[in-house]
């Protein structure tokens, strides 16, 4: 039995995930996770068929609140690349420096201040880099 996921298994879930990423996430991170001329890794082709063309593209949360709810877990679980990565997105899918430094906050009672300023390091670098825009 082979562990390589079928290529046609869900292609509408692949096309999806890749539109929905590329919004979120900007287009330059996405060409940058995939090599050129080559199929998806096994590890990308899940990230974006179940990740973003399934979990993200579900209905009940808009893409604000999600982004929310994922920087919020990212804080949690001390995922700085995962987090600065989604940053981004946060800022793409509306929210304002404000709200997200709010977020950052929040975490402090149920992470720690250690995560909180981390967190806090990397939105600044996301923010002195400018690349969400």
């Amino acid at each position: 039995m082979s562990t390589t996921p079928d290529p046609t298994a869900e292609p509408e879930a692949f096309t999806r995930g890749t539109e929905l990423r590329r919004a979120v996430l900007g287009a330059r991170h996405v060409e940058r996770s995939i090599v050129p001329g080559a199929e998806p890794t096994d590890l990308q082709r899940l990230i974006t068929e179940f990740g973003w063309g399934t979990v993200w593209a579900r209905p009940g949360l808009a893409r604000r609140e999600r982004s929310i709810a994922t920087v919020s877990m990212l804080i949690a679980l001390n995922r700085p690349h995962e987090l600065r990565i989604h940053l981004r997105g946060a800022l793409n899918n509306g929210c304002t420096p404000a709200e997200i430094r709010e977020v950052i906050v929040h975490a402090i009672p149920y992470c720690g201040f250690p995560a909180a300023i981390d967190a806090n390091r990397v939105f600044e670098a996301v923010l002195a880099d400018d690349e969400h825009v």
